[in-house]
């Protein structure tokens, strides 16, 4: 029986981020495949205008990885607070992060009801987690409360075509998968299409930043831990069928399947 959820069920949010495990198995086929040399996380902390001495929060933190992955890059006197609503993922971030650097304050966080006095930062990241939001006017709104005057927001996101032959792939081994890539980034979430215009209510100057890239996939296993560490469940021995699809598609590729990505970090300013 196979069995999707939406993108922003709270249940699935709650049981799909309890750990890095899944993360980890979607990172894994980015980090092998990926056609841009410059990893996602270096281009986004090179996106970012903050002063050598500075407060900042980030929501959604997850295991840490946008600091691991640049931790030789993070002036001395920035005072981090990667934040999860997650347990489990915080206890990870500490420990990959705190051995590394001190500056770092980690801590559980709603975006809805951020637990820090206004004014608290000069800057808040939210990486790949807004559309897990059931009320991001709330969030957004918080984050405009959590930061001083003149404090940035960078927030990055999927467009509505990322992973689309991924998607195409899930729905040609089962018709019922077909809502695999339209439910997870449909219109009403947060996206690169019409994520400035939710931003735009509670900040000006909102900027887009494109981050180019693709992947080129010579291997079916990563696909298949790919499809099964997100929205789908399977049973039984329809794994080793999903095995056999995806081994067969590679072939008839001609040894690679390529997929598009689309991704963008919205960059805007707090008046």
């Amino acid at each position: 029986m196979t069995k999707v959820a939406g993108i922003a069920d709270q249940k699935y949010v709650s049981k799909q981020y309890r750990d890095a495990s899944n993360l980890n198995a979607r990172a894994d086929l980015h980090r092998r495949f990926s056609t841009n040399p410059l990893g996602l996380c270096r281009w986004i902390f090179n996106q970012f205008h903050l002063p050598p001495t500075c407060r900042i929060l980030e929501l959604g933190c997850g295991p840490g990885g946008l600091w691991l992955e640049n931790i030789d890059r993070i002036p001395e006197g920035w005072e981090i607070h990667p934040t999860d609503a997650s347990a489990g993922m915080v206890r990870q971030a500490q420990g990959a992060l705190a051995p590394k650097r001190r500056g770092f304050r980690f801590g559980i966080a709603d975006a809805q009801a951020v637990p820090f006095a206004a004014g608290t930062f000069n800057a808040v990241i939210a990486n790949h987690m807004l559309y897990h939001v059931p009320d991001r006017a709330k969030a957004l709104s918080e984050i405009r409360r959590a930061l001083g005057p003149g404090g940035r927001v960078y927030a990055s996101t999927f467009g509505t075509n990322h992973m689309r032959e991924l998607a195409d792939l899930a729905a040609g081994f089962d018709p019922a998968w077909a809502v695999w890539g339209s439910g997870g980034l449909a219109s009403e979430t947060f996206t690169v299409e019409n994520g400035a215009a939710q931003i735009a209510q509670a900040f000006t100057d909102v900027r887009l930043h494109r981050y180019e890239d693709a992947l080129v996939v010579t291997e079916s296993e990563p696909l298949v831990r790919y499809l099964l560490s997100g929205r789908l469940t399977l049973d039984g021995e329809r794994w080793a069928g999903l095995a056999e699809y995806m081994a067969r598609e590679l072939e008839r590729g001609g040894g690679s399947i390529r997929i598009t990505k689309e991704t963008g970090l919205f960059e805007a300013v707090r008046i």
